[in-house]
């Protein structure tokens, strides 16, 4: 069986999409994804994508990670989601569709480059120590970090996954250090199991944690800087809750090409 697949990158979070609206694919075969986002083996990527159809939507959005384990919500993924959609001429520049996590209201610009992806209102941030830890779709953990350029994320990152607090369900997790009017941002993924060059639920988590951690309210905007590029989120804060959500940046088509399952 011969599957046509496209590959987007949303700021280097890098997804394989695959249009399954015949629902040809019977898709939960964890080794098989696996083996497709293997970078050594496969096509290489973050995490597999399926666009599927669903009553009431314009489509539905099905996330594998790279582990081939169903996952929480992706962010960029769902921005890339989004402009595959366009790509394949089921929207155009607004959409409503549904994640594992809801509902989800998108806005891509005229040429497909750039993704306005709104995100689930926030009612909690729970303190740990000196890291927050919260849910934007996926569960983080937040926490200051100095001289980030050269801290090695991936045994900080790995340690705090695996730690006993969390190792059961895993959890994002995220050093932040001040940037310019905004952050800089590096996360280790769980079921990547690994850095990523970017996260969208993640910088959103950490906009959201530095914005109470700040004592700021209201209309926010936060530019993020991450290893893959540039984001932007915005929100409503009203000192209890975080609503009108939205995770910004580019989503980019890279290759497509057909393998063999």
């Amino acid at each position: 069986m011969n599957i046509e697949f496209l590959k987007y990158q949303g700021t280097g979070n890098d997804f394989i999409m695959i249009d399954n609206r015949d629902n040809s694919l019977n898709h939960y075969q964890p080794e098989l994804i696996k083996s497709l986002c293997d970078r050594r083996f496969g096509i290489g990527a973050d995490g597999l994508i399926l666009l599927q159809n669903m009553n009431g939507f314009d489509f539905e959005m099905i996330y594998y990670n790279a582990d081939g384990q169903p996952s929480s919500m992706c962010g960029n993924g769902g921005r890339c989601i989004v402009a595959y959609a366009k790509h394949l001429k089921i929207i155009d520049n607004e959409t409503n569709f549904m994640a594992v996590d809801g509902a989800h209201y998108a806005k891509i610009s005229e040429d497909g480059s750039w993704v306005s992806l709104q995100m689930i209102d926030v009612h909690e941030i729970v303190l740990d120590l000196d890291a927050y830890t919260l849910n934007t779709g996926s569960p983080h953990y937040v926490v200051k970090a100095s001289d980030l350029s050269n801290k090695n994320v991936f045994e900080n990152g790995r340690a705090i996954r695996h730690s006993e607090t969390y190792t059961k369900e895993g959890i994002n997790v995220n050093f932040v250090e001040d940037l310019e009017g905004g952050y800089f941002v590096r996360t280790y993924e769980r079921g990547v199991e690994d850095e990523t060059f970017a996260c969208g639920t993640g910088v959103t988590a950490v906009a959201l944690a530095m914005a109470k951690h700040e004592g700021r309210t209201g209309n926010i905007s936060t530019p993020i800087k991450v290893l893959g590029g540039h984001l932007n989120i915005r929100f409503q804060y009203d000192g209890q809750t975080f609503t009108n959500i939205f995770l910004e940046g580019p989503a980019t088509f890279v290759f497509k090409g057909t393998v063999k399952l």
